[in-house]
């Protein structure tokens, strides 16, 4: 059956012309339940039932229900609950989902794909029977409500008395009018409660409205309801005001060690704009694009003069009036200053609305609290999220008693300008605090790492093992036989995912043969394969203190890839022929079959490299090696590249119980900067290569060179010191840092990670998105670079693969790279998955620290870092950690403290003690719990 409509629209040149839309319609379309008895009838003749054969929903199901858009869209967290079964999914709910909000949307794809849930999607809008045409004056939501009704009836007519089936719905008018039509409807709440499951109804998300009714549970004391925040501006009044210049929009940073000092990044004006207090950060989380008002200037900041908060000052500045300004100040933990005091530099705002919300689930735990009287009631709750920088969330719960000494999950469902706190629900527990498997998990959730097993279609795409080289690899006229070479990888100590080899033979002309052979992956993943999508969804493998999460199945990353020695393997080779100035020659790219004739790891082969005494081929090979790649490295260096530090942090752990047996600072040689010089080259030529055929598709990798704004904390600091720093390139830059040396052996070191800090992150971009000068990756100094060399662990790198095999004319370029949008998304994930791995190693170091220092107190050396007006935040060597040194007491008047922000020092009135920044202190280090469940590191001075 065909469905047309016609209209006519006016071009951009004024031309009236005719669209017709065809909507084809059928009558079968299966509806999901394997005990269907619909039969139709035509001229006497009985035709086919409908095809059960792709029945999802159950055949034991009482009960079916049909859900509303709204319910899909505010409680899908309930609907992931096992309870919520036997589901039908109307194509015009999947598709107001899909554009109001994505990530939900493929929440629920997903449930609809689980072959172990009853999920059912059907096309209503295809239906003959259940497509309905918009009524005139009809709304398209009207419009979509009444479709679900005509679906949510022809389901219980189609179906009979053969199962019930039940409009889930909290909008009152449909509700309403489905009563009136003689379907039977219900709200989230009362279906859940029938079925008896009191701990589901706190997944249940509560309208905005009940967040008044729950104010009186911020403190034990009834609340007067004042107005604690600012009402939010409009989107029409944000877009006016950012069109005009008087508001300012960029994403929010909220600092990690004060939660109530925040940054917003703006284009507008070229630098961030410091927000301070909670009231002017007005609701606002981290991470969510704001629009921002700029105070007046009297009342701007400068940031290092803003107090460190301490870990009880939560409720500090709770009911700050917001229309006053003047209050943001006052929230000052310790060392006040005041704001005539301060040097009027920063851009100072607040937040006037949200135009993008970064609402997540939050890892934490229940702020503890007696229990309430009764059995099972609901009871309130305040939750604590483990990131500092999350405000408290209010909860109601069924299951106290159960939660309270459990880091659990909680998502925001609103917050009102009359409540101190977000209102949210609880999702689900993860374990006992404390438990390090728990706490582990908690990094991998707040950093939106997938660490599920990988599924059987995944696992289906793997060849079967044992794996070996086939004949056909040998002889495939594509594949040169390399196996003859002298290869051998370098790696850390129990590497097992080798993904590069290096092999350099000296020439009878004097000059060297050197080859980068990288694991050949894109032989086993193939494009569009269940494999491939699961590799391009995680982007990389993950690396934690005492695991790692792959990005590819085991089988592939520790065996079938993996370039282990003495056995054959495929592999992507970049051979140069180098002169021994390491000049190039030469340079050609093939894929090869090698055999690598060992597998060291960094601290073996600098042992080789060391031992005069050991003159194997192999070691000399390494020699050779290393003798080129420092050849290299000066001449990259020459060119400007920055040779920036970073505090590596290396834990040796127990075998058996997983705890760290000992902590200290990653140690690097030149064997490790070795591998890393041919690397880079590798990864240099590659990019030049698939640029050169595909200048509008290539996969690479720049690194914006920072602003003025981003080094003024690295040349304030070098200034208050007498050192001079020259900025005006990455040339420049390199130069100052290397004549950046002192008598401290660690103050070069601690001056490389201040600048490494001042630096923006290395992106991955398409090619045809920005212009050549735009390539430029600073840190490197080179103008162009992409990732080759690490397969395995990184799908950018797969990526690479797949456009240089184009390139030689191995392979066809697959039409993904056609699409430009498909590849900036690509690129976009790429780049949130690399940073959040980045995030839950870091988290992961913490937490391990934790566990090491929970029973080991120690003193030792730091090195001050920054100076803030009641302390400073210090940098400890000998640990790699960085944390806060208060001077003052909670409640301790910190008056008799004066900072002196040109020579970045913090010294007493009467002058008897002063602290500079990089200078050197002793603090002792011991974890502290100052509130429950959220224990610390404290640093204190000796």
């Amino acid at each position: 059956m065909l469905k047309s409509k016609a209209f006519s629209r006016q071009t951009r040149q004024g031309r009236i012309i005719k669209v017709v839309n065809e909507h084809y319609l059928r009558d079968d379309i299966f509806c999901g339940a394997p005990y269907c008895q619909a039969k139709e009838i035509k001229q006497g003749k009985e035709v086919k039932k409908c095809i059960v054969s792709s029945a999802r929903l159950s055949a034991t199901a009482s009960t079916i229900l049909v859900l509303d858009t709204n319910v899909v869209l505010n409680q899908i967290d309930l609907l992931e609950n096992p309870a919520i079964d036997n589901v039908v999914v109307l194509s015009v709910v999947l598709d107001e989902v899909k554009n109001k909000n994505i990530a939900i949307y493929n929440r629920l794809r997903a449930l609809c794909s689980n072959s172990l849930r009853h999920f059912y999607v059907f096309s209503n809008e295809y239906h003959k029977e259940t497509y309905v045409e918009a009524m005139a004056g009809e709304s398209p939501n009207d419009r979509n409500d009444r479709a679900i009704r005509v679906a949510a009836k022809w389901y219980q007519d189609h179906l009979g008395s053969t199962v019930s089936v039940l409009l889930i719905t909290n909008d009152r008018d449909n509700k309403k009018k489905a009563d009136e039509e003689g379907i039977s409807a219900e709200t989230v709440e009362c279906y859940v409660k029938s079925l008896g499951q009191p701990e589901l109804l706190d997944l249940i998300v509560q309208p905005p409205s009940e967040d008044v009714n729950m104010d009186d549970v911020e403190d034990l004391r009834p609340s007067k309801r004042k107005v604690i925040y600012n009402e939010h501006k409009p989107m029409s009044e944000i877009t006016s005001g950012l069109l005009r210049g008087l508001l300012h929009q960029g994403k929010l940073r909220v600092n990690r060690f004060n939660p109530f000092e925040a940054c917003v990044g703006s284009e507008s004006i070229g630098d961030e704009i410091i927000i301070y207090g909670r009231a002017n950060i007005n609701r606002a989380f981290d991470g969510d694009i704001v629009a921002v008002e700029l105070l007046p200037q009297e009342q701007w900041h400068e940031e290092k003069s803003l107090a460190l908060a301490d870990e009880d000052d939560e409720e500090e500045d709770v009911h700050l009036a917001p229309n006053n300004a003047d209050d943001a100040p006052r929230v000052m933990s310790q060392g006040q200053t005041a704001p005539e005091e301060m040097k009027p530099s920063r851009p100072t705002g607040r937040v006037v609305g949200i135009i993008k919300r970064n609402w997540h689930s939050y890892c934490g735990s229940l702020e503890p609290m007696p229990m309430p009287a009764g059995e099972g009631g609901r009871a309130h709750a305040l939750f604590v999220s483990k990131d500092r920088r999350i405000p408290k969330i209010r909860i109601q719960t069924r299951q106290l008693g159960n939660l309270l000494d459990k880091r659990i999950i909680v998502a925001v469902d609103s917050w009102d300008r009359l409540s101190r706190y977000p209102t949210g629900h609880y999702v689900r527990t993860i374990g006992e605090i404390g438990d390090r498997d728990t706490e582990t998990e908690v990094v991998l959730i707040e950093n939106d790492i997938d660490a599920r097993p990988f599924s059987a279609q995944v696992l289906a795409c793997l060849p079967p093992l044992p794996w070996s080289v086939s004949s056909q690899d040998l002889t495939n006229p594509i594949r040169q036989d390399l196996r003859h070479l002298r290869v051998c990888s370098v790696d850390p100590p129990g590497c097992r995912d080798i993904d590069d080899a290096l092999h350099c033979m000296p020439l009878p002309n004097g000059n060297f043969e050197v080859g980068v052979h990288i694991a050949d992956v894109t032989n086993f993943v193939h494009p569009g394969t269940p494999l491939d999508d699961e590799a391009s969804q995680r982007g990389t493998s993950v690396y934690l203190v005492e695991r790692r999460i792959d990005m590819l199945p085991k089988p592939l990353t520790e065996d079938i890839c993996s370039l282990r020695a003495d056995v054959e393997r495929l592999a992507f080779s970049v051979i140069w022929e180098m002169t021994p100035d390491a000049e190039i020659i030469s340079t050609r790219y093939t894929k090869s079959v090698i055999k690598s004739c060992a597998a060291l790891s960094y601290v073996e082969a600098q042992a080789r490299m060391d031992d005069s005494r050991l003159v194997d081929p192999i070691t000399s090979d390494l020699r050779n090696l290393n003798g080129l790649a420092k050849i290299m490295r000066q001449k990259r260096i020459d060119r400007g590249a920055l040779t920036l530090a970073s505090a590596e942090v290396k834990f040796q752990i127990d075998t058996e119980t997983h705890d760290p047996l000992d902590i200290g600072m990653y140690q690097i040689r030149e064997a490790n900067q070795m591998v890393e010089e041919f690397m880079l080259a590798a990864n240099v030529a590659v990019a030049e290569k698939i640029l050169k055929h595909f200048s509008l598709c290539s996969l690479l990798r720049r690194h914006p060179g920072p602003t003025k704004e981003m080094l003024e904390p690295l040349l304030r600091t070098a200034e208050s010191i007498g050192l001079s720093l020259d900025v005006t390139s990455s040339k420049a830059l390199a130069d100052s840092l290397d004549r950046a040396v002192g008598n401290d052996p660690y103050f070069n070191k601690l001056i490389r990670i201040l600048a490494t800090r001042c630096m923006t992150q290395a992106v991955y971009f398409c090619s045809g998105d920005l212009s050549p000068p735009e390539y430029l990756h600073y840190g490197l100094a080179s103008p162009l670079y992409t990732h080759f060399t690490s397969p395995i662990r990184r799908y950018a790198d797969v990526i690479v693969h797949r456009l240089l095999a184009a390139s030689l004319g191995i392979y066809k370029l697959p039409g993904v790279f056609q699409d430009r949008p498909k590849l900036t998304s690509i690129s976009d994930n790429l780049n949130y998955r690399h940073r959040n791995a980045q995030m839950a190693s870091r988290a992961s170091v913490e937490l391990h620290t934790l566990i090491f220092f929970r029973k080991r107190p120690t003193d030792t050396e730091a090195r001050i870092v920054k100076i803030r007006s009641n302390g400073f935040i210090v940098f400890v060597p000998k640990y790699g950690i960085e944390g806060p040194v208060y001077l003052t007491s909670k409640g301790e008047n910190a008056g008799e403290w004066l900072v002196d922000e040109k020579q970045q020092k913090i010294r007493k009135l009467d002058g008897s003690v002063s602290y500079g920044v990089l200078g050197t202190v002793r603090i002792h280090m011991e974890v502290v719990e100052p509130q429950p469940n959220r224990p610390k590191l404290q640093l204190t001075l000796v």
